[in-house]
């Protein structure tokens, strides 16, 4: 789900906090103000020749995943901030060198079973059919099988379709339908003339590479955008990448109440776990197409381990236990029994309440070190790693099926409760809260605080959103009754329940880069503001009632929102899943279009007749439906363009100057960085903004309201997460009331 920051933008987040934007008449959604944007007049849609049935299309929900990397950076380079000069780095350089990986195979899991410890690849053999290029457009996308990973990591063999290298000319002109709201009249033309350009020269060239490893590979896409977007990242994970998925809040009335919930979701989780093992996962369809499950079988006993330049992944599927964190003490615990069982959750109460009540000064801080941007990380833990017991402490970490954070008591008054959850689940609250009580690199961290906050902060790289969201939802049904968990095992070795996992003292150089982390993250969390919000006058049932999509409306209300706080179009993003191809991850819907530009128009100026604007609106509205199913079928601009970008790199070719353009740049500069995660429960999901003048905003569409979570970054004096918020609810209003002053528009469903 990511947009990579580039080394300036990080560098410019840690300078320290600034001025909060303040507001004005021109950005009060109380004080409209018409938005002249350039005149120029629709272009008509460029057909799109589906190469999926087209009651497919129709047919398949629009479900959209977590954002991730959208523009990445094609060069290893350094974020240097707080970093020590380089003769503080000599004494570890050869360590890190030992432990690097083969960039080619970085983007691979590398399952290592618990009973050998040898390394064994996971990825799915080359199908024996390959697929065929899309030179007619006619023609389906064929089937191809993915083969089962190993046990303890497995999923049914599903057919499903081959990731597709879409027409370059196809490509190209959505890209300047996509460009054009954005750019000025003269800019678009020489944008016109530049990508004409690019597809007779240097397009065809990377587009036939393209093409032949289309050929080659099931997905050519898959291990390159995890390696790309995410491995290759130098950023830190903490907020940068990692998201948060909450439950609804809790309500503890003591310390058991508080464990007994710890111990019910662990449980859980080890159940889902069991439901993937035994293949029961159910498969969906898009229509007769199955979608893609194979995301949910990498995401316990997994691990991001830091390495220079480009980190690696490991999975241990076949573990048997957690590690416990409290107090920044680690603890392992087994969840199992001799045969396999889950524990019964009084067990599971019981050992959490041994770690709880044991009376030990806080720890050191070894877990703030995950949070570092990553190169930094990566030399403490080559030197972390030379003393053989942090080696093994680190093994048992990362072996782990998962992290347990129990927190220290974070107080909150209830109407800013939901934004303490979301700051503390992204990334603790700082030094003197939660911070350091974390492992940043583990896939799963469950996190929960006796003030009732409860949720998972999930390192991005393996997998997108939906094992974490749909495993909450599976747990929080579950938690209904109360004697769930009761089923599991009551036999275990006292002897073996619980072992505390303590770090050797921190040496000189340990403490430099302890103490270079601390400043990191002092600097870097105050400047992250978050507003999370419900949105109550309406919600799904409304929307839909009127025969529009609630996501693309709920798109449009963003766009209006920006648009009447900053007087501009900004360039958009909402991921949507791929999950109809084998390993298929995310694609970016371009929100912004012609028809968004002009109901923002419409919107915005005084003399537009209530008709007008309803017009526009469903003009907006099925157009990114438009959009949302060609992403969903493959065919959206953002991931082959990203393709040729690294068919130039692997291939020793310049970068064309179509990649340097002020339509490309600005197209890629998104200011709205938007997903739906849907969920019946009162939960959502949070993440940090993509770049420096924009917003992060996940939003939770439920029957009769709405659930918004933004965040933006202070060191920017025109942005303010609270103040688009207010724009967002205001837009939203005058949206709902322009559907209900209509009354041939307004057919609600009784």
């Amino acid at each position: 789900m990511r947009f990579l920051l580039t080394s300036e933008l990080f560098f410019n987040i840690l300078k320290g906090p600034s001025r909060c934007y303040s507001k004005d008449k021109s950005a009060d959604p109380k004080h409209p103000k018409d938005l002249n944007f350039q005149s120029t007049k629709t272009t008509q849609s460029v057909a799109v020749s589906s190469k999926i049935p087209a009651d497919l299309v129709e047919k398949s929900p629009a479900s959209k995943t977590l954002k991730a990397a959208e523009s990445p950076k094609l060069t290893h380079e350094l974020i240097k901030v707080n970093q020590p000069k380089a003769s503080a780095k000599v004494a570890v350089r050869e360590a890190v060198s030992n432990a690097q990986p083969n960039v080619k195979d970085s983007g691979k899991i590398t399952q290592i079973p618990s009973d050998t410890g040898k390394q064994v690849s996971t990825e799915n053999s080359k199908p024996a059919a390959i697929q065929e290029s899309f030179k007619n457009p006619s023609n389906k996308i064929p089937l191809s099988t993915v083969s089962p990973n190993p046990k303890g990591a497995v999923e049914k063999k599903q057919k499903l379709l081959t990731y597709p290298v879409v027409p370059l000319d196809e490509i190209l002109k959505r890209f300047l339908r996509t460009v054009k709201p954005l750019l000025r009249k003269k800019v678009f033309k020489e944008q016109e003339e530049l990508t004409n350009q690019f597809e007779k020269n240097e397009g065809s060239e990377l587009q036939r590479l393209l093409e032949e490893a289309g050929r080659l590979e099931n997905n050519w896409l898959a291990d390159r955008w995890k390696r790309v977007a995410y491995l290759e990242n130098r950023a830190p994970l903490t907020i940068f990448t990692s998201p948060c998925m909450t439950f609804p809040m809790q309500y503890f009335q003591n310390k058991s109440k508080f464990l007994s919930f710890v111990a019910k979701v662990i449980y859980g989780m080890g159940e889902f776990k069991e439901i993937i093992d035994a293949q029961k996962l159910p498969v969906v369809q898009m229509d007769s197409f199955n979608l893609d499950n194979s995301q949910f079988c990498k995401v316990f006993g997994t691990v991001r381990k830091p390495r220079r330049f480009c980190d690696v992944l490991e999975q241990h599927a076949q573990s048997n236990h957690v590690v416990v964190i409290h107090n920044n003490h680690f603890y392992k615990i087994s969840i199992y029994n001799d045969n396999g069982k889950l524990l019964h959750v009084d067990v599971l109460t019981e050992l959490l309440t041994n770690i709880y009540n044991r009376k030990r000064t806080k720890g050191p801080s070894v877990g703030l070190l995950t949070h570092d941007q990553r190169d930094n990380w990566a030399e403490t833990y080559a030197l972390l790693s030379r003393n053989p017991k942090n080696l093994q402490v680190l093994k048992v970490i990362e072996q782990a099926l998962f992290t347990v954070s129990l927190d220290r008591n974070v107080p909150a008054t209830k109407e800013d409760q939901l934004n303490v959850l979301a700051q503390q689940l992204l990334h603790g609250g700082g030094l003197m809260e939660n911070s350091s009580n974390r492992w940043m690199d583990k896939t799963l961290q469950l996190i929960v605080n006796p003030n009732g906050m409860a949720g998972f902060c999930f390192e991005h790289a393996p997998a997108d959103c939906q094992p974490v969201a749909v495993m909450m939802d599976f747990i929080q049904k579950k938690l209904s009754d109360a004697n769930y968990g009761t089923c599991g095992c009551k036999e275990h070795k006292d002897s073996n329940c619980v072992t505390p996992l303590n770090f050797a003292p921190p040496d000189k150089c340990i403490s430099f880069w302890l103490t270079i982390a601390e400043r990191n993250i002092e600097n870097l969390l105050p400047q992250l503001q978050v507003h999370v919000f419900k949105f109550m006058s309406y919600g799904n049932n409304f929307i839909k009632a009127q025969g529009l999509n609630p996501d693309s409306f709920i798109q449009m209300a963003l766009q209006l929102a920006f648009c009447r706080q900053h007087c501009q179009l900004p360039a958009q993003y909402e991921s949507a899943h791929l999950r109809l191809f084998s390993g298929g991850r995310t694609e970016t819907i371009r929100s912004t279009s012609m028809e968004s530009r002009h109901f923002v128009q419409a919107m915005t100026k005084a003399k537009t007749s209530r008709n007008q604007r309803l017009k526009a609106l469903r003009v907006a509205v099925d157009g990114h439906q438009e959009y949302t199913k060609l992403a969903l079928q493959g065919r959206g601009v953002d991931r082959h363009l990203l393709g040729l970008r690294l068919m130039a790199r692997e291939h020793g070719k310049p970068q064309p100057k179509f990649f340097k353009s002020e339509g490309f740049a600005k197209s890629m500069h998104f200011r709205i960085c938007s997903s739906q995660v849907a969920t019946n429960h009162e939960a959502f999901m949070a993440y940090g903004p993509a770049v420096r003048d924009g917003y992060g905003c996940c939003y939770n569409p439920r029957a009769a309201d709405i659930i918004i979570a933004i965040s933006a970054w202070r060191s920017n004096q025109k942005i303010c997460a609270t103040q688009y918020g207010k724009s967002i609810e205001t837009a939203l209003n005058e949206m709902g009331q322009l559907i209900m002053d209509n009354k041939e528009f307004l057919c609600i469903k009784k």
